[in-house]
């Protein structure tokens, strides 16, 4: 079910509406998938595709709150939100923790007005909520409908992302110092020499792939802290069924490693207009014994997608894995995006509060663990 919201724009600009049926949510994926293309900030954690299956995967009946905007019967923009079971009442992207970036689309060439008209379709769709877009990454479009807000607003930092240049793998390993640089073309000569072969998987074939990342990411991580979720059927049932679509739009691509005929890792990287981003592999514990280095062997594969300059970013997405600083990264923090109206600014102020708390937390910690605290 959809609703147009009450904004103040006038009769023949973009109209908001709101949608909460999640049938509807599956019938937008044509226009959807139109706007996403003309969107240039989007990033594959966007994609009707991805976030469709991950609201059937960890969605809430009747939580569903999607704001869009249309001309002309078309989409100009879209808020993929949900209402959250915080303590707050809060309006949430979807695509949850398991998505790196989160954040709204907007056609390019009508970014201002579609910003305009999202900004009063979401006033008019938080009533007494607070809207908190987290994982945004800087410059994304979002960004444009907090200049257009004209209630209470707050930008601050969110996580970490590491991010490399588009290039070759020749060229990231020359921005090593020379000896690092050395130590990594001997590792690619090893690679060579043992007969890794490399080979990307066809989308009839996805599925399957997908099977096998999932069970070698659990066997390179028995016994060690590995992150729980990957670990879900619910997860798994969301990759499947999200991939395999997003290998045959171009947005996805699924890279096997065989040594001898033995599939021995697999790789998921995501493609967007202006980054691709390593997000999942599984590698056989076997790839460590024979002293191949799996880092190389994945960034070797990604590279592969952002040479020539088609897109600007090769992103080792969330997380400061110390493995990440061998190839000098740039830091790059997501921001969050803080929406208030006037009735609701003392939300607004305690997560603010709890944020810088949570921070605060972090160094004394941090500084604690420095002095030796964190010593048996």
């Amino acid at each position: 079910m959809s609703a147009t919201l009450q904004t103040r724009v006038r009769t023949g600009t973009p109209r908001a509406e709101l949608v909460t049926d999640e049938r509807e949510f599956a019938d937008l994926a044509e226009p959807w998938g139109r706007l996403y293309r003309r969107c240039a900030t989007a990033t594959a954690f966007q994609s009707h595709t991805w976030l469709h299956s991950w609201w059937q995967s960890y969605g809430t009946p009747g939580r569903l709150r999607l704001v869009v905007v249309r001309e002309g019967g078309e989409l100009l923009a879209v808020a993929p939100l949900m209402r959250a079971r915080h303590r707050l009442p809060t309006l949430v992207p979807l695509g949850g923790p398991i998505s790196d970036y989160a954040d709204v689309l907007l056609d390019d060439e009508h970014a201002d007005r579609a910003a305009a008209a999202l900004a009063e379709g979401l006033a008019a769709a938080a009533r007494t909520a607070l809207i908190d877009f987290r994982e945004v990454r800087p410059g994304g479009a979002v960004e444009r409908v907090y200049e257009h807000w004209r209630g209470p607003r707050r930008r601050v930092g969110d996580s970490l992302c590491l991010e490399l240049p588009a290039a070759s793998m020749e060229e990231l390993v020359g921005r090593l110092p020379s000896s690092k640089a050395q130590r990594v073309r001997a590792k690619l000569r090893k690679l060579t020499a043992l007969g890794v072969e490399r080979r990307v998987v066809g989308h009839d074939e996805v599925d399957a792939a997908l099977g096998r990342l999932l069970e070698l990411h659990r066997l390179q991580w028995e016994g060690r802290k590995v992150t729980s979720e990957h670990l879900h059927e619910r997860f798994s049932e969301h990759l499947v069924r999200s991939v395999g679509p997003m290998v045959r739009s171009g947005d996805a691509v699924v890279t096997e490693f065989r040594l001898d005929g033995t599939v021995l890792a697999v790789d998921l990287t995501l493609l967007s207009r202006r980054l691709a981003g390593g997000y999942l592999y599984g590698a056989h514990p076997r790839l460590r014994e024979l002293k191949a280095d799996v880092a190389v062997i994945l960034l070797d594969a990604c590279s592969r997608h952002t040479e020539g300059g088609e897109r600007g970013t090769l992103s080792l997405l969330r997380g400061d894995e110390p493995y990440k600083h061998h190839w000098r990264p740039d830091p790059v923090v997501n921001r969050r995006l803080l929406l208030a109206r006037r009735r609701t600014a003392p939300l607004m102020s305690a997560v603010v509060c709890d944020v810088a708390a949570r921070r605060r937390g972090k160094e004394l910690l941090r500084s604690w663990r420095e002095r030796g605290g964190g010593r048996p």
